[in-house]
């Protein structure tokens, strides 16, 4: 099975490694899709998380967000990819394809719901694993607990429907391999200071689970 080029390059920084390889940078790669939704949104998001986690964790990452397609040869380059919008996802078959074969890979999608578009991305996700649905995230997960604690689970940010943030994912073996945070909005969270009004513990909240979930993305096991 094939692995990604820059996991065992990451995994020799978290353990402290000075190898050459060591040396070898990556970013996270926000995904493009069709159907209508805005794929480019929270442009602040991105760049603001990579910063964080430059600062807060052993992994050198470029500043600047990677942008790629699910049929683009760029896509085996990042194990994490980050998908949001606010409308409609539809994937051609020939991306459902991708996208499966992209996860078993060992990498990691990370679906944040900016409300809007819920119903599509279920009805997406399950044409990729018809066989494997989106489940609670167990508390006791590593993605709330491998930087930083977050003992009740994926932070609320925005008010949305009122109703509980929820972590979601989807597991092949025992690892996550797609992580959906539903009614939360890390995204706005993650944009710059002011942007939403948002006090600067949500803030400050959003950005620890991302760091959490690009640690966790980069660091679990690569294969299902």
């Amino acid at each position: 099975m094939t692995s990604f080029r820059p996991v065992l390059a990451l995994l020799a920084l978290v353990l402290g490694a000075s190898t050459p390889a060591a040396q070898v940078r990556l970013t996270i790669a926000r995904l493009q899709y069709d159907g209508g939704g805005d794929w480019y949104a929270n442009p602040s998001s991105l760049p603001n998380l990579l910063k964080a986690i430059n600062e807060r964790t052993a992994l050198r990452v470029e500043p600047t967000e990677a942008r790629v397609s699910l049929t683009d040869d760029r896509l085996w380059d990042h194990p994490y990819l980050h998908l949001t919008g606010h409308g409609e996802i539809r994937l051609s078959e020939a991306e459902v394809v991708r996208l499966r074969e992209y996860l078993t890979r060992g990498g990691f999608l990370h679906v944040d719901d900016n409300y809007g578009l819920d119903a599509s991305f279920r009805r997406e996700i399950a044409r990729v694993f018809p066989d494997r649905p989106l489940v609670d995230v167990p508390l006791s997960h590593p993605i709330y607990h491998i930087v930083y604690d977050f003992p009740a689970g994926l932070p609320k940010i925005h008010e949305h429907d009122g109703k509980p943030a929820r972590g979601l994912g989807i597991f092949i073996g025992n690892r996550l391999a797609v992580f959906y945070s539903h009614e939360s909005d890390l995204g706005n969270g993650w944009e710059d200071p002011g942007t939403y009004n948002d006090p600067p513990a949500l803030h400050e909240a959003a950005l620890r689970m991302g760091v959490n979930l690009f640690v966790y993305a980069v660091t679990s096991r690569t294969g299902s």
